[in-house]
């Protein structure tokens, strides 16, 4: 396995693509337009230079695995000698599904495809190609070249052949992968989703502010970031998606996304993307304030 196809150039694939690149795989990544590709390997760039300073790499590892990636506008070209391929589009079903039929069309029987979702059912993207026991997710965490996780989600047909050789593949990048099965979020947001939107829940019910909530997580539980600060990171229309999912998928009122949620993406408050959700934020994300409306 040599040849890696990345579909969706934004914080996700071109994160995916850049761990791929600088382990040695050529890699093909796709996006609809050359100003999204080129705003994608700009961020490649920019993360490698970040190693650089802190002497993880040199200067020559950081053009060669820019020389390992090679761009495409269209699915069919960027996917017809894939090895393995990933895609990291939208968090949406009926997108995913079109992707996942145009790769089953259009690359090699033998190539895995598999899927970066964070909660859709990978037996469903499965069912849109032809070759449902070479689909599984590869469920990488944010920022893809710093976090160590890479969970491996099995779908209903997953033939465990492929399954061996994405953990084994995974291992290679440098990653830790875990192995999970195909129900709704998954292991990581069906834990960490719910605890976010209880946080939400703990903030529209006023029993404390933005700051107070994150402070009792962080310094009383060690987490590394608040609940609060997590999902603006992550993007409140993301965590609102997955809470439907999980919703929708175990009809229990206790993954109900809190109204609060629901309104701030109707609002189009996003989080760090959108600049405000439950914190301001600058441009570089680094510097943050919490929200005029929740001081």
């Amino acid at each position: 396995m040599n040849n890696i196809s990345v579909i969706g150039s934004g914080t996700m694939g071109n994160g995916i693509a850049h761990v791929f690149a600088q382990n040695g795989f050529e890699v093909s990544l796709i996006d609809v337009s050359e100003s999204a590709l080129e705003k994608g390997l700009n961020t490649i760039a920019k993360n490698l230079d970040r190693q650089m300073k802190k002497e993880l790499i040199s200067e020559n590892d950081k053009k060669e695995t820019l020389e390992r990636i090679k761009t495409h506008t269209t699915i069919g070209q960027g996917v017809q000698n894939a090895d393995l391929v990933v895609e990291a589009a939208t968090e949406n079903v009926e997108a995913k599904m079109n992707i996942f039929k145009q790769v089953s069309d259009n690359s090699p029987s033998n190539a895995i495809l598999a899927s970066n979702t964070s909660s859709i059912s990978i037996t469903k993207l499965a069912s849109s190609t032809d070759r449902p026991g070479k689909v599984i997710g590869m469920h990488f965490m944010n920022p893809v070249p710093v976090m160590k996780l890479v969970e491996v989600i099995n779908g209903f047909a997953t033939d465990q052949k492929v399954t061996d050789e994405v953990m084994k593949l995974s291992k290679k990048i440098g990653k830790v992968p875990v192995e999970a099965n195909d129900y709704p979020g998954f292991v990581s947001n069906r834990i960490l989703m719910p605890m976010i939107n209880e946080a939400i829940y703990t903030l529209f019910e006023g029993v404390a502010g933005v700051k107070e909530i994150d402070t009792v997580m962080k310094l009383g539980m060690a987490h590394p970031m608040g609940p609060l600060h997590l999902a603006d990171f992550i993007g409140l229309d993301v965590c609102l998606s997955i809470l439907n999912v999980l919703y929708d998928g175990f009809g229990n009122q206790k993954y109900a996304p809190c109204p609060l949620l629901i309104n701030m993406v109707q609002a189009g408050y996003m989080g760090a993307k959108s600049g405000e959700g439950f914190y301001k934020w600058s441009d570089k994300r680094k510097d943050f304030v919490v929200s005029d409306r929740f001081l």
